[in-house]
């Protein structure tokens, strides 16, 4: 294939699953954006309840991760034996670890005090994640789901039933949220009823989809039974994407942490500057399940030249798309900012100062923070995930996190400094996947093909 073919091949799988990647966070979006409307302390409880959250949840996404690249090397090989077993079983995994993370969603609210939170912030966390922590279940099996139907390049229905779950929350939140419609006016609290709603309406609509559009694979047919080998395949794959994306998450809900001993104005800055950070983080986490995909098709017909000119395509649109952000960041942050700010709230002139300022800091965090996922998609196309595991924890807990506590509380910088430490590891990051992602396709797949 020529680099036109390549682009018009990325953007064809890669913009329905970008677009699904941006229906999923509207979800959180429309929480922190409604949240900051009804008060800065409630925002603030979500940012940490996301926080936490969403460090479970992105750590549990791992078994599905693991079934893109396999359900992608089966369907090129035409095995649909595999691709059943593979899905099934990662839905029994994603099924395990939510029952094991359960009591960490009851008790969060212990946890957080233990963090040194507030106490009233550390109330508004736990009363949400007793409600949207039970959540968790639909939306890992949703993960599966997703992973599964993107493997075999049916990206628009994950888009359409993403963007189904988002009205379903947004249309909850205004209800009961703010005591709409005949509602009673629920607060923090009616966002985790409503995202419950948009989980289960994802759920439902996927699963209806899989059974009807593919029976071939029979994915539901004696969904009991065990698949102990299969079992094992996709935790070893899957397990290492977790931990990687743990370690990544990890740095970023650690400076959410130090933001919460900063106080409730910079917390409340940091959610909405992450909120905005993570939906142009989106795209790129679209290119990456697109480089997943491609390279584990290309991996299983042992076609490394395809694979290396896919990457270098994957990696040119990434760049593009960082340099649009970039701009957007650096000329119209207080027009962002602004957006999520009641302007009646009294804190609204302090949240939006830092918020401008930490918007400054993201810019410089894009190019990297995009290039070390793609990076990471293509690793995972070949089913190498161990290494870049121990890469991510060196670079966002050995590196990242220590720097942002140096930079914001030992150096003085604050809020600033604290987010400075998220450039530090990400850059981190995206120089050693990019070395190992040379050395294992470039240098070691290369010559022996």
């Amino acid at each position: 294939m020529t680099y036109p073919q390549h682009i018009r091949a990325v953007l064809s799988l890669g913009l329905p699953l970008i677009g699904g990647h941006l229906a999923q966070l509207a979800i959180g979006l429309t929480d922190t954006i409604m949240l900051g409307w009804y008060g800065a302390e409630a925002l603030a409880a979500l940012t940490l309840a996301s926080a936490l959250f969403f460090l479970l949840f992105l750590m549990g996404s791992g078994f599905a991760w693991a079934v893109m690249p396999m359900v992608a090397q089966y369907h090129a090989a035409g095995d649909a034996v595999s691709i059943r077993r593979a899905t099934r079983m990662g839905l029994w995994l994603s099924t395990l670890f939510f029952l094991c993370v359960l009591p960490l969603l009851w008790f969060s609210g212990d946890i957080l005090l233990a963090l040194g939170q507030s106490p009233d912030i550390a109330d508004g966390a736990a009363r949400y994640l007793r409600i949207a922590g039970l959540g968790m279940l639909p939306a890992l099996l949703v993960m599966v789901f997703k992973s599964y139907l993107a493997a075999l390049e049916h990206t628009r229905v994950v888009l359409l039933v993403t963007l189904a779950a988002a009205l379903a929350n947004g249309l909850g939140n205004y209800a009961l949220i703010f005591g709409n419609w005949g509602a009673p006016e629920l607060g923090i609290t009616g966002a985790a009823m409503s995202s419950i709603v948009s989980q289960l309406v994802g759920l439902i609509g996927i699963a209806f989809y899989v059974h009807r559009a593919l029976p071939e694979h029979a994915l539901f047919r004696r969904l009991w039974n065990p698949d102990w080998e299969m079992f094992a395949q996709v935790f070893r794959l899957g397990l290492p994407i977790g931990l990687t994306t743990l370690a990544e998450v990890g740095l970023f809900e650690a400076t959410a942490i130090m933001m919460g001993w900063l106080g409730t104005v910079p917390l409340a800055a940091h959610g909405i500057a992450l909120q905005t950070a993570a939906a142009t983080f989106m795209i790129h986490v679209g290119f990456a399940n697109v480089a997943t995909i491609r390279a584990g098709n290309a991996f299983g017909r042992k076609d490394v030249a395809h694979l290396i000119r896919g990457a270098y395509t994957v990696f040119a649109l990434s760049l593009a798309v960082a340099s649009v952000t970039i701009t957007l960041f650096l000329t119209l942050p207080g027009h962002i900012v602004s957006l999520y700010i009641d302007p009646a709230d009294p804190a609204r002139d302090a949240i939006l100062a830092l918020g401008v300022q930490l918007l400054a800091v993201a810019a410089v965090f894009q190019l990297v923070d995009g290039s070390q996922v793609v990076t990471l998609g293509l690793l995972r196309g070949v089913q190498d995930t161990r290494v870049p595991m121990w890469m991510a924890l060196f670079a966002y807990w050995c590196v990242g996190i220590p720097a942002s506590y140096v930079f914001g509380f030992v150096a003085g910088f604050g809020a600033v400094g604290v987010w400075s430490g998220l450039v530090a590891g990400l850059g981190v990051a995206a120089l050693l996947m990019i070395l190992r992602f040379r050395r294992r396709i470039m240098l070691d797949m290369a010559p022996a093909h």
